[in-house]
């Protein structure tokens, strides 16, 4: 797994771990260094309160693998971030969602692939009925870094769901690389789940990240991070999305986050969220044109300054 090279030591890993404190800093480690980070501006635009969301795109599956059980329809999409204006911690990834048999039924529940809820629940046989006979399988490749350090994953993910519960599962191959010294590569399992509480308006999250805490070097039992993920979505209307989440490190203090989208049309949403242990706030808009999906958020930390982030989806035909 190990590529040696003259001279590596020690220091590698030390210095590694140095790295991920200067990127990340304290609360904010999780967003990347190592970390399941944030992919899709409408996550990052809501504060990455991302973990009870239902499977309105690709993206969702990178917050929560149970939610690709939702995607009725084949999904791709692309996300860029930029943090602080600067090329050294830019993030790129590309993902496609495929759903796995026929539904046993035509019938669309649009609220599903449009990301929006209808003015009543949905009945609940109607949902099962469009959704994928054996659920659905995503593939994720991302980037992260510049050329003196970087971050490359390469992830598979697969969500049923079953009535008003939704499963799903994680598996990452993480590359950790320094220019001139060296990488190191692990795999990490993790596991989601997600339930509605109140059909069409209240959905509840966990999600189970490095459950194998796959360890990077032996040097100070270096890990990869292990982190809890646990929230809730509700949906007062079919305008409007309150989204809050608890976020643990093993081995940091919990972050709060939350996240408001407000959605005046079916085409329009505008977002607003915070972070607390990374003192972080964020505001969005994504538009919808049919099966074809922009949005964009910023990011403002006070330490560190803004951070952008765009992502493009679309669904296929069946």
């Amino acid at each position: 797994m190990m590529q040696r090279l003259p001279g590596f030591k020690k220091t590698f890993w030390a210095l590694v771990g140095g790295l991920v404190v200067i990127v990340a800093m304290p609360g904010t480690a999780c967003a990347q260094a190592n970390g399941p980070g944030t992919r899709g501006a409408r996550a990052a635009a809501l504060g990455n309160a991302a973990v009870a969301l239902a499977g309105a795109d690709v993206w969702a599956g990178t917050a929560n693998p149970a939610a690709l059980g939702d995607l009725s329809r084949p999904s791709v999409g692309f996300y860029a971030e930029n943090r602080y204006f600067s090329a050294a911690l830019n993030v790129a990834a590309l993902a496609v969602a495929l759903p796995l048999g026929a539904p046993p039924s035509t019938v669309a529940v649009g609220p599903l692939d449009a990301g929006a809820a209808p003015a009543a629940p949905a009945n609940a046989a109607a949902v099962q009925a469009a959704l994928p006979r054996y659920g659905t399988v995503a593939f994720e490749a991302q980037r992260y870094g510049g050329s003196l350090y970087n971050e490359t994953r390469v992830g598979a993910a697969y969500g049923y769901r079953l009535g008003q519960i939704s499963v799903g599962a994680r598996l990452d191959a993480l590359q950790i690389s320094i220019e001139g010294l060296g990488s190191r590569r692990v795999l990490l399992g993790s596991l989601g789940g997600q339930a509605e509480l109140v059909p069409g308006r209240l959905t509840c999250g966990a999600y189970l990240y490095n459950l194998n805490q796959a360890r990077v070097a032996s040097y100070q039992n270096e890990r990869v991070p292990t982190i809890l993920k646990a929230g809730l979505a509700y949906r007062p209307s079919g305008q409007v999305l309150l989204a809050i989440e608890t976020e643990k490190d093993v081995e940091r203090d919990a972050n709060f986050k939350a996240g408001l989208e407000y959605r005046p049309v079916p085409l329009l949403a505008a977002r607003l969220g915070l972070a607390t242990l990374s003192e972080q706030v964020s505001t969005g808009v994504g538009l919808r044109f049919a099966d074809f999906g922009l949005d964009y958020a910023a990011a403002f930390q006070s330490a560190l300054g803004f951070s952008q982030h765009l992502s493009v989806t679309l669904l296929l035909k069946k």
